[in-house]
């Protein structure tokens, strides 16, 4: 089952990086009890309602983002997945496809206020305590005696263009954490076999069902939800079911017309490329997109692109072309 892209879906951007062990006076390796600790401490101390610490207001802001992090394992493993080399206050992106893999539970409950997040939790795990795309991490605690069908959890993970194409099935390994005898989050692997659907776009979620959090008190198994994404591509780029090739073609192939080879995911295919052509001229092949009941169609954008005038015959070749032609590509710019 094939299901449409969720309307919080995250966003990346550059800002600084914030060291949540840091915030709240921690080493890497505390446990959730130590975190749980030292956030009471802090947050009694900055408290905007008793404090008389300058900037108590933005300092409990702050150790109370840290702690929405840290105190869930989920996505305290995550924040950890970017490692400790950075520095606090440090420009900061988050690499690409970070969080790819990692499986995180459904419901995104906060206790903290979500508008006080910073943009930097919110380009990790979204408003308000999304992950980017996906639920947060919390996880509701339930009576283990009441009958609970078990939470869906969420990944995300790259395929190939082509797969999209012809189908696929593929085998891939996802992370989630638990809390280890020491208290500390630790991460564990599972790998699964999974069949990608012909004509699958970017965004859209992959439901295995029963493959999600056992449920509890003789509940049913939550089910798993795979958000695709394309692996970069040395050719193509996508929007949607529509894709582009950026084609390179010679001066003269531009100027006169020519009959070239154009790869596709489907194969390569002959393409006349017009007389006259000029860069960013586009040339649609009808319904050659990604397939689906109604089929994105597949652009070739063309980039005309001059040899380089290494010698000296060569140079001279260009003299012999510029003085054939009356044409001056600024004549409208008033120079």
């Amino acid at each position: 089952m094939v299901m449409a892209k969720p309307a919080f879906f995250g966003f990346y951007k550059t800002m600084e990086y914030k060291d949540y062990y840091k915030i709240l006076g921690l080493e890497r390796d505390a446990s959730q009890d130590e975190i749980k600790r030292a956030y009471r401490k802090l947050a009694r101390k900055y408290h905007p309602d008793v404090s008389a610490e300058t900037g108590a207001e933005d300092r409990f802001k702050e150790v109370s983002e840290a702690y929405e992090v840290l105190k869930d394992p989920e996505k305290r493993a995550a924040y950890d997945q970017l490692g400790g080399g950075w520095q606090a206050g440090q420009e900061f992106r988050p690499p690409p496809d970070w969080d790819q893999g990692f499986e995180f539970h459904g419901g995104g409950y906060t206790e903290a206020d979500p508008d006080a997040f910073s943009d930097f939790f919110e380009s990790l795990f979204g408003r308000g305590g999304f992950s980017p795309g996906f639920g947060g991490g919390f996880r509701r605690a339930w009576s283990q005696n009441r009958r609970t069908r078990g939470e869906n959890t969420y990944a995300r993970i790259a395929i190939d263009l082509e797969d999209s194409y012809h189908g696929a099935t593929r085998q891939i390994t996802l992370k989630h954490s638990e809390l280890g005898p020491d208290g500390r989050p630790q991460l564990r692997e599972r790998t699964l076999n999974v069949k990608i659907p012909k004509g699958v776009t970017e965004g859209q979620q992959i439901r295995l069902a029963g493959q999600g959090e056992p449920g509890s008190g003789g509940g049913g198994t939550g089910d798993l939800y795979l958000e695709i994404h394309f692996n970069p591509h040395p050719f193509y780029s996508v929007e949607g079911k529509t894709v582009y090739l950026d084609l390179p073609v010679t001066p003269w192939e531009a100027a006169l017309g020519a009959k070239v080879r154009v790869p596709t995911p489907e194969g390569a295919v002959n393409l006349t490329v017009p007389a006259n052509s000029a860069t960013g001229g586009k040339l649609r092949l009808r319904g050659r997109g990604i397939p689906a009941a109604e089929p994105g169609d597949f652009y070739v954008v063309l980039k005309v692109v001059p040899p380089p005038a290494n010698t000296e015959a060569e140079r001279e070749a260009y003299r012999r072309f510029g003085d054939a032609f009356d044409f001056n590509p600024r004549s409208g710019m008033g120079g």
